[in-house]
């Protein structure tokens, strides 16, 4: 069987992860929405791109470091905010990937429905972060919480406005799967088939929404909470409200067209994240990397540029950089990472991505993230 130190690739990765994960845990990682035509779209998208390189250059010393959202980071990549990370590591979670993030030098962003508490990841991995907002129907209890993450130590936050409803994700139907896990023939079955897993799971505290512990009519889980709170009526001024009530650096994620990124410049947003959730949300989204160059053109130099969505190699985070990209974000590559080996598996997907970045950077010819430009992107006739 395949080792965590000998993993070569995110592939790897992917292949520990479903070996280790009961499937409806895996699915749920690896899944889209609908016939996840725009899942398979983000990966695709990024083959079809061609590079080309300058010859004879001095690539001895290459500098791979960026400033976003105020916050130097070693590498041009960083963790984006995803649920209930305990799901995939009961033993590590978020713990695990904030302490691996912080470790290569690159910013964590904790997501609102994390399996730890906001308070609990400044304890383990104090120092900068960035947390992932939803405008909510009860706005105190979403001030409450901004001034929660101020205290704890975050930086930024990152309002997500993509999400008024939950894709429809058939894997996870198929599968029986919520969160947190309910008992029935299909969870039971696949969860002893991995007994190391349901061992982690059993003995360790149960997984929810622990930033939101207090509120004890939301104890029904993820849904319930996402059922109870999220607000289907939020608009432009929802995202104006959430400017004027955080003080810090705001990035707005989910932006799909340059007309969006624009009202993002002009609300105030530091960071346009360009977005379609992994392909979770709407199915027959175009792929982040084609819709990224128009988003560029409209905001370059009035705000940075976030992507995500489809990102598996070193040569795709130069593509996004080159085609306007200030980082990228990534989702699945390092949950893969966590599921296949707790914080080390995370460490060894940063490392991954930092070394294909690195050789990507040398045989193109340049040494700095600022001379990855759009002349390196082949354009076929």
């Amino acid at each position: 069987m395949l080792q965590l130190s000998r993993a070569r690739n995110i592939a790897d990765l992917r292949l520990l992860a479903r070996a280790r994960l009961p499937r409806m845990v895996f699915d749920y990682i690896d899944g889209g929405a609908d016939d996840e035509v725009t899942l398979r779209r983000n990966t695709a998208a990024f083959r079809d791109i061609e590079l080309v390189w300058d010859t004879l250059k001095d690539v001895v010393n290459i500098d791979t470091s960026v400033t976003l959202m105020g916050e130097t980071m070693r590498s041009p990549f960083f963790i984006s905010p995803t649920a209930s990370s305990r799901l995939f590591h009961p033993r590590g979670g978020e713990s695990a990937v904030a302490r691996a993030a912080k470790a290569a030098g690159v910013m964590y962003a904790c997501s609102t429905l994390a399996s730890i508490s906001m308070e609990e990841l400044d304890r383990v991995a104090p120092g900068p972060k960035w947390f992932q907002v939803y405008v909510w129907k009860d706005r105190e209890l979403v001030a409450e919480t901004l001034a929660r993450a101020k205290a704890a130590g975050f930086t930024g936050i990152i309002l997500t406005v993509d999400l008024p409803v939950a894709g429809n994700r058939e894997r996870d139907y198929a599968n029986d799967f919520t969160i947190p896990p309910k008992v029935t023939w299909r969870t039971a079955s696949q969860a002893l088939a991995r007994p190391g897993y349901l061992y982690d799971l059993m003995t360790t505290p149960r997984i929810g929404t622990a930033n939101f512990a207090h509120l004890k009519k939301l104890d029904g889980g993820l849904i319930d909470f996402v059922n109870a709170q999220f607000d289907r009526g939020v608009d432009w001024n929802g995202a104006a409200w959430m400017r004027d009530t955080w003080k810090g650096k705001l990035a707005i994620k989910g932006i799909a067209t340059a007309s969006d990124a624009r009202r993002a410049v002009e609300l105030g947003a530091d960071a346009v994240w360009v977005s379609n959730h992994g392909g979770r949300q709407l199915d027959t989204a175009p792929a982040t990397i084609d819709t990224l160059p128009a988003i560029a053109d409209a905001v370059r130099g009035d705000a940075e540029i976030v992507l995500d969505s489809g990102v598996r190699r070193g040569t795709d985070i130069v593509k996004a950089l080159a085609l306007g990209a200030n980082a990228v974000a990534l989702g699945r590559g390092y949950l893969w990472g966590l599921a296949a080996g707790g914080e080390a598996g995370v460490a060894r997907a940063l490392t991954i991505f930092d070394e294909e970045l690195r050789r990507a950077m040398a045989l193109l010819g340049r040494t700095s993230i600022a001379a990855l430009t759009p002349d390196i992107v082949f354009k076929r006739s």
